[in-house]
């Protein structure tokens, strides 16, 4: 049977669903030879389609009875020199011992000298394999480093982290992360052995989150084991980028950070460098001296310094523009707030909180989760990419978009939006914010919207009323955000409507939401969607902003729906 790689096409994974990689007919005569322009879907029968936005290179499989069809890339594990010991000169040793390592730890870690080709020609540098066990046989990767510090890794190598050898991180129930092989040996040479750092660095900024994939491997760590992960990085920015986003996707509960050495005029940057100025009895202290992040409990106030300093110096998350200059007198997106949109039914409501979520990601490279099973999900993305590319999905009096356009427009989709399913059950609140918790590990979400609320399991605890159960789930929405700094938006709808004696329903407030007051008390924000169908006018009014003054206030402001561009657009 006819299989991808023999056109040449080369995946990964044989997961069903959609690939991006590159184009065996245009890519190596590209500027860009790496740029997967082509789009590959995989179908649960064993066949594929694929087309190039490139070259417009295109092709099928039919499928058989089975999954087996395609070959991923092998993935190598490349061998170790048989006796690495007799590549380990004196000359190597002096460089380490010189920063504080000793040639035993080279033993342990099987670290040797040897030539790559870096640039244009072979050069001298330092191997770091990255093993598992002491056999020393084989490595996952290895990584070379040479004098003025250039990196390379093995092609195709096994993604994994830099560690002990004789660390198993499944078992682990307390881990220290650090950035770099040579803290790793740092650490090692102070006594500690759960010692991981990722391969490929940090991020050089901390707003540098979403999809950044030097952190795909941290959901192979097993969060449900771990208790303690201490994060001993950097003190720079790129290091304190990495620390944030360490805690971001695994937890401020969990994690724990050291501060290395300031004083008498030397600052340490790092674990080594405490290590060379100060000796190991410091660097144990600096780890054994790790401080929680105030999540719970009862804490001094010293124990908050850092965050009363982040407030002084007006490092704090601020409010954020949602694309609408009038709206943004009245609201703007406040991380980690609790949003209530509400509004009489089909005025527009989740239309209009997908234009201010494609504002987001358009504006400020926001990712979301989002929960919205009304419609299926090939229908929200038609809404959604409608927006993207302002033009409709369908033939009409305005050309509809091409299909060229829409699959860029589904690919810019692809990176930003992540939709949560529930399959033929109906899911609780803990389901939605496990699932939210997930995707925000591997892909670091800032946005989670929820559309609607009585699409959630409306069970509850025997004794327990419909008020309290609300509640509950807003306070474990609101929980959420806070912990992963994420902004919720829920759309709840009205119990009931009201009529003037001329039949006209007027905007809903925020206590007409079904089933609790807790609503408008509890939301950070509280909008209401209502819509003039003879003016083709709609209103969108503020009726709670908890902080006035900082991310909106009350008042309302009109938009018109254009039917042209798809889009909101201010009157």
């Amino acid at each position: 049977m006819i299989n991808l790689n023999e056109q040449g096409i080369k995946l990964n994974t044989n997961q069903i669903g959609n690939h991006k990689t590159t184009c065996p007919q245009c890519s190596h005569t590209r500027k860009k030879k790496s740029d997967p322009c082509l789009s590959v879907k995989l179908d649960p029968h064993g066949g594929a389609v694929w087309k190039c936005h490139n070259c417009e290179w295109s092709g099928s499989i039919k499928g058989g009875s089975t999954l087996a069809r395609y070959e991923a890339k092998p993935i190598k594990k490349p061998a170790l020199p048989p006796k690495v010991e007799t590549l380990r000169d004196q000359k190597l040793c002096d460089w380490f011992a010189g920063r504080g390592i000793s040639e035993n730890t080279l033993r342990v870690f099987a670290i040797y000298k040897t030539e790559m080709f870096f640039g244009q020609k072979n050069e001298p540098c330092i191997a770091f394999p990255y093993v598992d066990g002491l056999e020393l046989q084989e490595a996952n990767n290895i990584k070379y480093r040479t004098a003025d510090k250039r990196f390379r890794q093995e092609k195709d190598a096994v993604k994994t982290f830099y560690k002990c050898p004789d660390f198993d991180i499944d078992e682990a129930t307390e881990i220290i992360f650090v950035e770099g092989e040579m803290d790793v040996l740092s650490l090692y040479e102070c006594g500690f052995h759960n010692v991981i750092s990722l391969p490929d660095g940090a991020p050089q900024k901390a707003e540098m989150r979403a999809d950044d994939k030097r952190f795909q491997l941290l959901e192979t760590l097993d969060l449900d084991r771990l208790e303690k992960v201490i994060i001993a990085v950097d003190m720079d920015e790129a290091g304190q980028a990495l620390a944030t986003e360490l805690e971001h996707r695994l937890g401020k509960d969990i994690c724990w950070r050291v501060s290395w050495p300031d004083s008498q005029d030397i600052t340490c940057k790092d674990a080594n460098e405490t290590l060379l100025m100060h000796g190991s009895s410091v660097v144990v202290e600096c780890i054994e001296s790790a401080k929680p992040n105030p999540i719970a409990g009862v804490f001094n106030a010293n124990e908050y310094m850092d965050g009363v300093l982040d407030l002084y110096y007006g490092r704090t998350a601020k409010p954020l523009s949602t694309g609408f200059s009038e709206l943004d007198e009245f609201y703007k997106v406040m991380p980690a707030t609790f949003n209530v949109v509400t509004g009489v039914p089909n005025h527009g409501k989740s239309n209009f909180l997908d234009q201010i979520i494609i504002n987001m990601a358009e504006h400020h490279d926001w990712k979301f989760a989002v929960f919205s099973p009304e419609h299926s999900t090939q229908q929200h993305l038609r809404r959604l990419v409608e927006k993207r590319n302002r033009k409709p999905f369908d033939d009409g009096p305005t050309p509809r978009m091409s299909e060229a356009e829409l699959r860029r427009g589904m690919d810019w989709l692809d990176g930003n939006f992540h939709f949560i399913e529930s399959g033929d059950h109906i899911p609780t609140i803990d389901y939605i914010l496990d699932k939210a918790k997930r995707i925000n590990l591997r892909h670091g979400i800032d946005g989670l919207v929820i559309d609607p609320f009585n699409k959630i399991d409306a069970s509850r605890e025997s004794g327990k009323r419909e008020d309290e159960h609300i509640r509950d789930l807003i306070a474990k929405c609101q929980q959420f955000g806070k912990y992963y700094n994420v902004t919720v938006w829920m759309v709840a709808h009205p119990h009931k409507m009201y009529r003037t004696d001329d039949g006209i329903i007027p905007p809903p407030d925020l206590y007409q939401i079904a089933g609790s007051a807790h609503w408008n008390n509890m939301c950070d924000v509280g909008m209401v969607v209502h819509r003039d169908f003879e003016t083709n006018e709609t209103r969108v009014i503020m009726r709670k902003i908890r902080e006035q003054g900082v991310y909106g206030n009350i008042g309302e402001c009109f938009f018109r729906f254009n039917t042209t561009t798809r889009c909101y657009e201010q009157t």
